[in-house]
C-alpha cells in the first residue's frame, strides 16, 4: 500500500513537472513581451521579387544576410501586399488599411504619385503606426523612400511629409528612385513627355509655317499675331523637350533631411553610403530606446544604382548586383544592432512593397525581379506574382527561430502588430484591415485571422481570396485580369505596366477560380466539372465581397487628376525656382 502511495505521488510530481516544461515557453514569451517594449526595425525593399531571395528558393542570387535573418526568425510564405505598385502599397503598410479607404488610389490610370510637386498624398487625417508609437514615447525615424506626397497648397506646408505622419526624423527621397534620375535607357516619364512635346513643336511649327505662307500669298487674312503665337508655342515645346531630362532630375531626384533639401539633384553613387551612415547615426542616438526605424530601401528599383564594389558580381547582371548590394546593406544594419548591443531587444522585419517588375526589360537585358513560381508581377492587381512578397521577422528569445508560417498574412498586419507591441491602441474610429501577427508568430494561434483578402488594381477589385480553414484550402477568384502583350507573353511588354481597366483587361463571368493550396502558380483554373464545390465557393466569396463593400466610405482619390499633376508652386527647391541646386552633403559637419 505504501509502495502504491509513493508511486502515485511520484506520478503526480512527474506529470506536473512535464506539463510545466511543455508549457514553459509560453509564459516565458509572455514575460518577455510584457517586460519591455522592443525597438522596432522595419526594412522594406523596392520592387524586390519573392523569388530573388535565397531563403525563398533562389540559389543563384546571394542574399546571406536576409537568409540569416530568416534562419534566426520566422518566415511568412503567404505574405501579401495590399497593392501591386508602390504608393498604394506603402500607404496600406503604414495605416493598416486598404488603400481605397485612404484614397491612395486612382480611377484613371495614374497608379502612383507622378511628381514630387503634386497636391495628392497620404491624407493628414490618416493615422500611421509611427504617429501612435511617437505618442507612446518612441523615437521614430524614416530613412529612404517615401513616395506618399509632400505638400498641399504651398511648397513648404509639408501636409503629407513624413514628419506630419508621426516620424520624428526623415532622411531620404520624398519621391522615388526611377530610371529618369540617371537619364537611363528605361524611362518612366521623360521619354513619353519628350515625345508629346516634340509632336507639339512640330504641329505648331507647321501651323506657323502654313500661316506664314498663307499670309505672304494673301490666301489667309487677319493679323500676324496668330503666326507669332504659333511660333512661340513651337519654340516653348521644343525648348521644354530639350531640357525635360534635366527638369525631371531636379524636380524629383533629391534628398531631404526633415524639412530641408540637402542634395538637389542627388549624386547617385554616394547615396548608399549616405543612407547607411544615417541609419547608424539614428540607432546610436536612440539606443537607449525604444525606437521605431523604417528603412525604406531605394534598391532594387530601376535604374539599379550599384556601387563599383558590387558591379559584375552576380550572374543575373545589374539587377542581381543591385540585389546583392541591398543584402549587404541589410547585413551592415544588422551589424550595427549587434555592435550597439540591441539585437535581443529589437524586432526586425523585412519585406518588399510588391512583386518584381517583369516589364523592366530593355533589349536582351532584364532589369526587374523574379517572382518565383508565381504568375504575374508588379502592376498586376490580382496575380500572385505582383502581391506575394517576402515576410521575415526576428526577435531573439521571443520568436522561435526557423519557424515557417504558411497562413495568409498581409503587409497591413504590421500596423496592429507594432502598435500593440509598443503599448498603443489600434484606432476604433475607423476600419483597420490588418490583424495582429503575434499570436500566429508565437504559435498561440493556429490560423491567421484573415479569412478573406481583397486584391485591388487602382479602385477596381480584381480578385479576392478565401482561407477555408476547416479544409486547409486557400481559394482565389479573379474577376478581372490584364491581357498580356504580345500574345502568349507572361506580362504586358511594351506597356510599362499592365492596365487596370479598359479594353486591355479581360472580365471573367464566371470568375476564374484557383485553389492556391494545390496550385500556387495559378496555372489551372477550376470549373464546376473539375471542382465539386465550385458554386459554394463562389457564393461564399461573393457574399464576403458584398460585406466588404458595405464597409467602404467615399473619399477623395489622391492619385486622380487634378491632385496628381505637377504644380510649379508646390515644387520643393533649395534655390530660387527654377534654379534648384544645392549640395549640403558636402558641407563640413
Amino acid at each position: 500500500m505504501l509502495h502504491l502511495e509513493h508511486s502515485c505521488l511520484f506520478f503526480r510530481s512527474w506529470l506536473a513537472l512535464t506539463v510545466s516544461v511543455l508549457l514553459d515557453w509560453k509564459p516565458s514569451a509572455c514575460r518577455s513581451l510584457s517586460g519591455s517594449r522592443p525597438n522596432i526595425l522595419l526594412l522594406m525593399a523596392d520592387d524586390l521579387g519573392i523569388g530573388d531571395v535565397g531563403c525563398y528558393g533562389n540559389d543563384t542570387v546571394r542574399t546571406p544576410n536576409i537568409d540569416r535573418l530568416a534562419a534566426d526568425g520566422v518566415m511568412l510564405t503567404q505574405h501579401i501586399a495590399a497593392a501591386s505598385v508602390c504608393t498604394p502599397s506603402r500607404a496600406a503598410f503604414l495605416t493598416g488599411r486598404y488603400p481605397l479607404r485612404t484614397g491612395m488610389v486612382s480611377s484613371n490610370g495614374y497608379r502612383v504619385l507622378q511628381w514630387t510637386g503634386v497636391s495628392g498624398g497620404l491624407p493628414p487625417n490618416e493615422t500611421t503606426f509611427a504617429k501612435i508609437l511617437k505618442d507612446k514615447g518612441y523615437a521614430t525615424g524614416l530613412i529612404g523612400k517615401w513616395h506618399l506626397g509632400l505638400n498641399c497648397e504651398s511648397s513648404d506646408d509639408y501636409c503629407h511629409h513624413p514628419l506630419s505622419h508621426g516620424f520624428d526624423h526623415f532622411y531620404g527621397m520624398p519621391f522615388s528612385m526611377m530610371g529618369d534620375c540617371e537619364s537611363w535607357e528605361m524611362s518612366e516619364k521623360r521619354a513619353g513627355l519628350e515625345h508629346k512635346l516634340n509632336v507639339c513643336s512640330h504641329v505648331m511649327a507647321l501651323a506657323a509655317f502654313t500661316l506664314t505662307v498663307g499670309k505672304l500669298t494673301r490666301l489667309v487674312a487677319g493679323s500676324w499675331a496668330l503666326v507669332i503665337c504659333s511660333a512661340i508655342v513651337a519654340l516653348l515645346c521644343f525648348t521644354t523637350s530639350y531640357f525635360m531630362g534635366a527638369l525631371i532630375v531636379h524636380a524629383d531626384c533629391f534628398l531631404m533631411r526633415n524639412h530641408s533639401i540637402t542634395e538637389q539633384p542627388m549624386r547617385l553613387q554616394r547615396t548608399t553610403a549616405l543612407m547607411l551612415k544615417e541609419v547608424s547615426s539614428f540607432v546610436k542616438r536612440n539606443k537607449q530606446g525604444p525606437f521605431l526605424l523604417f528603412v525604406s530601401f531605394l534598391h532594387v528599383h530601376t535604374p539599379l544604382i550599384t556601387t563599383e564594389n558590387f558591379r559584375g558580381r552576380s550572374p543575373h547582371g545589374l539587377y542581381g548586383d543591385n540585389t546583392e548590394e541591398m543584402d549587404w546593406m541589410v547585413g551592415q544594419i544588422l551589424d550595427t544592432l549587434d555592435t550597439e548591443g540591441l539585437t535581443n531587444s529589437t524586432l526586425v522585419y523585412f519585406t518588399s512593397d510588391h512583386g518584381g517588375s517583369l516589364e523592366a526589360q530593355f533589349g536582351n537585358n532584364q532589369y526587374g525581379g523574379w517572382n518565383g513560381i508565381y504568375k504575374g508581377g508588379k502592376g498586376m492587381g490580382g496575380w500572385e506574382g505582383g502581391i506575394r512578397v517576402p515576410g521575415i521577422l526576428r526577435w531573439p528569445g521571443v520568436l522561435p527561430a526557423g519557424r515557417l508560417i504558411h497562413e495568409p498574412t498581409s503587409l497591413m498586419d504590421v500596423f496592429p502588430t507594432v502598435v500593440q507591441l509598443g503599448g498603443g491602441q489600434v484606432p476604433h474610429d475607423r476600419v483597420i484591415d490588418g490583424r495582429d501577427l503575434l499570436p500566429l508568430l508565437l504559435g498561440t494561434a493556429q490560423h491567421s485571422e484573415h479569412e478573406f483578402l481583397m486584391h485591388y488594381c487602382e479602385s477596381f477589385l480584381h480578385a479576392a481570396r478565401w482561407h477555408q480553414r476547416n479544409r486547409g484550402a486557400v481559394w482565389k477568384v479573379h474577376y478581372v485580369t490584364p491581357i498580356f502583350h504580345p500574345d502568349g507573353a507572361s506580362a504586358c511588354y511594351g506597356r510599362g505596366v499592365c492596365p487596370c481597366f479598359g479594353d486591355k483587361v479581360a472580365h471573367h463571368d464566371p470568375p476564374l477560380l484557383f485553389d492556391l493550396s494545390r496550385d500556387p502558380s495559378e496555372a489551372h483554373a477550376l470549373t464546376p466539372d473539375t471542382e465539386s464545390s465550385f458554386h459554394q465557393v463562389m457564393e461564399r466569396i461573393t457574399k464576403a465581397v458584398e460585406d466588404h463593400r458595405r464597409t467602404l466610405s467615399p473619399v477623395p482619390l489622391q492619385l486622380d487628376m487634378p491632385d496628381n499633376i505637377w504644380k510649379p508652386w508646390l515644387q520643393p527647391c533649395c534655390g530660387r525656382f527654377p534654379l534648384c541646386w544645392c549640395d549640403r552633403e558636402a558641407d563640413p559637419q
